[in-house]
């Protein structure tokens, strides 16, 4: 991703009261970011979509664009402002980069937003900053009281007296996940939905799907319009990584001999979809000042992502702050943290694409249960919004290598966990539903492949084709031989009728070879 050119006028406040200046955040404005914007060419299509959002004059005040960790949303963020900027239609109202890992604790206080935006606003708008300032006369201290007063006397009361502009004015916020007081950014976003539908402005928030900003009015799409990053087509997010990856090695250097298309497929199929993998593992490899040394990072990059942690450091970093978030003592309780650290061993280890509901019934948890242990980790655990749609999984596979290999010790799983949960509910499941004709053909002429495979459950088929891969991934397989027996010895026939059912046949053969090196219980 590359920058565009930006404004670089420094903030002139006129009259505005010296106690509004003590509360602007100068490196938190849009001018002030050297993160990199979206590379031309990329993400085109969202980009369109959220301006057309933006300028038009009807339509919710807010616009919120959620994305998990390291979808780019600050990229986007920035790009936005660059085009409402040099919009001749919007006036782009004023901006506040929320980070946590700026070293500012100024960048992580709501309370400093909402003035912050307002001093931006008042550089621009000359009559608003006459009415502001009035306000400033009345209230000098507004800037010390909570932030629903601040928007009610900063912003809305001044707006209100202003003569109405032909241009929509646009105020930007980005990363609200990253904000410390969560309950003063909840009461900044119901003061948001609080406003006059009158109000002539709109809001564009980007953060993580957070728990606590999923709850708040902002998640409803009679407030708010909600693009999410994580539902754009996949094979678009993938072609717009590959052109960033492509242009960014092809600026490296004079010479593009020193790589291959093979190396950029390698790359774009380890960035899988996330775009601070790909530009971490790029800047790791751009590090190196000479020919040789890119391509000796490029080749372990591509080769074996953990075979140099260095790659990886700045991703590791946003898990590790996502999971102590999440796992602090006093928003969970001990008996809570296991139950989550189970459902994740779970979830790295799921071999086939699977719901919440047959999750649930193989772990043997309630399906609600399960979503609560992970409510706090929509930014790295992706959730299908229905229990009964397929697709339960971490967000990119970093996030296991980090659990596995790179975490704390509070944090860390080991890797046969999940494993010996799946093992097991694998063979409860299979021990649970298999049962003669579950076909329920009414001939024994007439092939099953015709029969209807719904009396097959998604957990069941997920039990039948995948439990003997996760017995052989246990130190000690031979510790549920009993178990195996138990589920098999009267249940063989069931179970060769399901794989029937679902058209496998030839790879029950696989796994009866398979098991028969894992496992000999079943024939013993």
């Amino acid at each position: 991703m590359v920058r565009s050119e930006r404004r670089s006028d420094p903030i002139s406040f006129g009259s505005t009261s010296a106690a509004l200046k003590k509360h602007h955040v100068a490196d938190a404005t849009f001018e002030a970011q050297t993160e990199n914007g979206c590379m031309e060419g990329t993400r085109v299509q969202f980009l369109e979509d959220v301006l057309a959002v933006l300028k038009s004059l009807s339509g919710p005040r807010i616009v919120w664009v959620a994305g998990m960790a390291g979808t780019g949303k600050t990229s986007i963020a920035l790009t936005l402002c660059n085009r409402l900027a040099e919009s001749s239609s919007t006036c782009l109202g004023g901006t506040f980069f929320c980070s946590r890992s700026a070293g500012s604790i100024e960048r992580t206080d709501v309370r400093r937003i909402i003035p912050t935006l307002a001093a931006s606003l008042a550089r621009q708008l000359p009559d608003y900053a006459v009415k502001l300032e009035k306000e400033l006369e009345r209230e000098p201290e507004v800037s010390h009281r909570p932030v629903r007063a601040q928007l009610e006397f900063l912003l809305k009361h001044p707006l209100e007296k202003v003569v109405p502009l032909g241009n929509q004015i646009i105020f930007v916020v980005d990363a609200l996940d990253e904000c410390s007081d969560q309950g003063q950014l909840a009461e900044l976003l119901n003061a948001l939905a609080d406003l006059n539908e009158d109000f002539r402005v709109k809001f564009l928030l980007t953060s993580r799907p957070e728990m606590h900003i999923r709850d708040s009015p902002i998640n409803d799409p009679g407030l708010s319009s909600i693009l999410q990053l994580h539902t754009i087509d996949p094979d678009q997010v993938m072609g717009d990584i590959r052109l960033y990856i492509s242009k960014t090695l092809e600026n490296a250097s004079s010479s593009t001999s020193w790589y291959s298309t093979s190396d950029v497929d390698a790359l774009v199929r380890l960035s899988a979809g996330l775009f601070i993998f790909a530009a971490t593992v790029l800047k790791y490899i751009r590090d190196r000042g000479t020919v040789r040394g890119r391509q000796e990072r490029l080749r372990k990059a591509t080769s074996a992502v953990k075979a140099s942690h260095a790659a990886i450091a700045p991703v590791d970093r946003i898990y590790e702050f996502i999971l102590t978030e999440a796992s602090r003592s006093d928003c969970v309780d001990d008996d809570e943290l296991l139950a989550t650290q189970n459902v994740l061993a779970c979830i790295l280890v799921i071999r086939a694409s699977i719901s919440v509901d047959a999750l649930a019934e193989l772990i043997r948890v309630e399906a609600e249960d399960l979503r609560e242990c992970l409510e706090r980790l929509h930014s790295v655990v992706y959730l299908p919004q229905d229990n009964k749609t397929s697709g339960v999984r971490t967000l990119h596979a970093s996030f296991g290598d980090y659990l596995y290999d790179r975490a704390s010790s509070s944090l860390r799983i080991e890797r046969p966990l999940g494993d010996g949960i799946m093992a097991r509910g694998c063979l409860q499941v299979m021990e649970k539903c298999l049962h003669f004709n579950i076909s329920r053909s009414r001939s024994s002429y007439k092939a099953n492949s015709l029969a209807s495979p719904q009396t097959v459950t998604l957990s069941l088929r997920y039990a039948c084709l995948q439990w003997i891969y996760h017995v052989a991934s246990l130190e000690q397989p031979s510790l549920l031989d009993e178990k195996i027996s138990k589920v098999f010895r009267p249940g063989f026939l069931f179970w060769l009728e399901v794989i029937s059912i679902l058209g496998l046949v030839r790879r029950a053969a696989a796994m009866l070879i398979f098991s028969a090196a894992t496992v000999r219980c079943i024939f013993s």
